[in-house]
């Protein structure tokens, strides 16, 4: 297959949910989006900071857990990390470790043959052995070569772009992933990808959606101890992978769409078997990279000078766009008239004229077992909405209304939060049915309403315009400048929908782009969501705002079977060396590193139940400072919002709003548990991260 075949396969893959990547002809195009600088008064608030750091840079990649890429990483003496190796479920070289079976996957069965269940009955895989491997990604390269790579993408040092010109699989998506040397006989437990599934190489993509990851957690308060308050054994990680999955292939080896209501294919299996329909995921979930044989080398260079946490966490079960927005809002969206005004979602309704997806949708979600296929997990209704331009648009999914018990999927885990011994409040609305996978955003980058659009090329998966508040309009009425700087966005706002073969950007990484406050008023947008372009040359002239959120195009994000950790790890180095070489602005400023989700990908750290929605497992999360230790590990419990948390505190603000998740306290745990909150729901504000000397005051007045 072609780069361009490969690129067109690519191309009609949903872009909703699915991280997909639209290649590839060549030619560079749209104007540099203003660099007009929010926030400019003389007397600017945002020098009134409670520490040092009057910077703040936000780097977000894609769909990584902690495990997956620090599991064998080994600390500076006087350092703890928790991870795969001190665990001893596998040793340094990669192998089982002595512990390997206390961190055992396990298959499930559902006994009740029409609910959906968060703890089912467990056995083992047959043989005791994992679902065979299946490869993933581009058979091919989705570049031909270094010139083209350079001329679609800006966000690389220039020894990375041959990055982007290697790596293809060489396997037929779905089939056995001959690069290990045993695909078919892996231990029922995390496996090593390297050097079978090379570093520098595109590998399969793990499920990574609401119902599915709470599944995924195997929680239940008959688990609970006093080490694992939350009972959560993460223990289905392959069997929901093999059973649901994101769906049935479709195509490039990416994955699937959802179930979107249609019924499982006659010839479905959980297995590897020629003629056989899978999800195409296996057991991915399981894999993980080797920092003791030479992985993720700029990512551990980083985490050795500088700090990290082996305790932060995705905030929310589910993929990309939920977790941008929580990462924004610190709360969720919710479907609305477009006005603030509750609504109930389309429900097995016909699509309103005027728009070529007419077509039978149903985007409520619905977890339960489709008639028959109850054994096998096979959910009702799940997906990121089916159809395309031309054809009708059917399923959809995503919305859920957890303040009914009635709603499907909402009774286990409601049930579950209020039957811990320290109850969770799931924190849901009356009437409000939340998102809780991923939609296109309100608006086109260009401000226009996506919601009412009726172009032949937009999707009717589209959230309404939102009126939930963000860290974005905090910050502005506190007179603190800020901006979104999003890879590849002057091209998107010219190409809305996504037709030029060179628009990489991504629409729902944004979390302001679903704001009606943000995207109504052309000045406000224009001066708070820019290009990365813009960001090198704010870097360089030093004219950076307070806080900077970066997202990369979907060529460098990292994701997996679209993009490598390799190519994150260089669009993250240039940022990096670009503040680091202008002294005054390197001075005062501090560059979290994260993704905005673990992927699917497993990971054996403690999850705190805060409410509804999550929290999920950990992330990777590095900060880049000269306030920081190097080598230190902090261990406080934290996730997305805890960022807000860090902003909110160092420009001494309040909360976003009173029921967002910045409300929450900072966690106090026992000594000999560092990573469990006796105070619980309760999530970090991230200063135990610096070292700002004797003289700062840890209260919160200013520096």
């Amino acid at each position: 297959m072609s780069y361009k075949q490969i690129a067109s396969s690519a191309l009609n893959c949903l872009r909703i949910g699915v991280t997909c990547v639209a290649l590839f002809q060549f030619t560079m195009g749209g104007p540099l989006a203003s660099s007009v600088q929010a926030g400019q008064d003389e007397d600017k608030n945002e020098q009134h900071t409670s520490s040092p750091i009057k910077h703040v840079i936000i780097i977000i990649g894609e769909n990584r857990s902690f495990d997956h890429v620090f599991a064998t990483y080994q600390p500076r003496p006087g350092e703890f990390v928790r991870n795969l190796l001190s665990e001893e479920i596998i040793n340094a070289d990669g192998t089982p470790g002595r512990n390997f079976s206390k961190r055992q996957q396990l298959a499930a069965t559902d006994e009740v043959p029409d609910a959906f269940l968060l703890n089912p009955p467990t056995t083992q895989f047959p043989q005791n052995v994992l679902p065979t491997a299946l490869a993933g990604g581009p058979p091919t390269p989705f570049l031909p070569n270094v010139e083209t790579a350079e001329a679609i993408e800006n966000g690389l040092p220039a020894d990375y772009y041959q990055f982007l010109i290697t790596g293809g699989t060489g396997l037929e998506p779905g089939t056995p992933d001959t690069r290990l040397a045993n695909p078919n006989t892996l231990p029922p437990g995390p496996f090593q990808m390297t050097p079978g599934i090379p570093y520098d190489a595109y590998s399969a993509s793990p499920v990574h959606r609401f119902y599915q990851m709470w599944q995924q957690l195997d929680c239940s308060a008959s688990h609970a101890t006093r080490e694992n308050p939350s009972g959560c054994n993460a223990q289905l990680f392959p069997w929901v992978e093999v059973t649901v999955g994101a769906g049935v292939n479709i195509g490039a080896g990416l994955s699937g769409s959802g179930t979107n209501g249609l019924a499982r294919p006659a010839n479905f299996s959980t297995e590897f078997s020629p003629g056989a329909v899978t999800t195409n995921e296996g057991p991915a979930a399981m894999g993980f990279y080797n920092m003791q044989k030479g992985d993720v080398p700029y990512f551990k260079s980083l985490a050795d000078s500088y700090a990290m946490s082996d305790n932060f966490h995705q905030p929310v079960q589910g993929g990309t766009g939920i977790n941008h927005f929580m990462l924004g809002h610190g709360d969720m969206p919710w479907f609305s008239d477009g006005n603030g005004h509750t609504a109930v979602p389309p429900h097995n309704v016909q699509v309103e004229s005027g728009t070529i997806n007419q077509g039978i949708v149903d985007e409520i979600e619905n977890p339960n077992p489709a008639p028959g296929t109850n054994i096998n997990n096979w959910y009702t209704e799940d997906g990121y909405g089916g159809g395309s331009p031309g054809a009708p648009a059917f399923g959809g999914g995503s919305y859920s209304n957890c303040s009914d018990l009635t709603q499907p999927g909402v009774a286990p885990v409601v049930k579950y939060l209020l039957s811990l011994p320290k109850p969770v409040d799931p924190n849901c609305q009356p009437g409000h049915y939340y998102l809780v996978n991923n939609y296109n955003p309100g608006y086109f980058s260009n401000g226009n309403n996506a919601f009412t659009d009726t172009n032949a090329a937009n999707t009717p998966f589209t959230i309404p315009p939102s009126s939930v508040r963000s860290i974005g309009d905090e910050l502005i009425d506190a007179n603190i400048s800020w901006k979104y700087y999003g890879d590849d966005f002057s091209e998107n706002v010219v190409d809305p929908y996504f037709l030029s073969p060179i628009d990489v950007y991504c629409n729902i990484c944004n979390p302001f782009q679903y704001d009606t406050s943000i995207m109504t008023n052309p000045t406000t947008r224009t001066a708070h969501l820019q290009d990365t372009a813009n960001l090198y040359a704010d870097i360089a002239s030093g004219s950076l705002p307070a806080v900077s959120f970066v997202k990369p195009s979907e060529l460098v994000d990292g994701h997996p079977a679209t993009s490598k950790l390799d190519l994150f790890e260089g669009f993250t180095m240039k940022i990096v060396d670009a503040v680091q070489v202008n002294p005054s602005l390197w001075k005062d400023t501090a560059i979290f590193i994260t993704f905005d989700e673990g992927g699917g990908y497993y990971d054996s750290g403690y999850v705190q139940p805060l409410d509804f929605f999550g929290d999920g497992t950990r992330i990777p999360l590095i900060v880049v400072s000269p306030f920081t230790r190097a080598g230190h590990i902090a261990h406080d419990y934290s996730d997305q919002v805890s960022i807000l948390k860090f902003i909110e505190r160092n420009w001494n603000l309040g909360t976003v709003t009173r029921r967002s998740r910045d409300n929450l306290p900072n966690p106090r745990a026992e000594f000999d548990n560092p990573y469990v909150p006796v105070n619980g729901p309760a999530i970090s504000d991230l200063f135990e991260l610096f070292d700002f000397g004797p003289g700062f005051d840890r209260g919160h007045g200013e520096y």
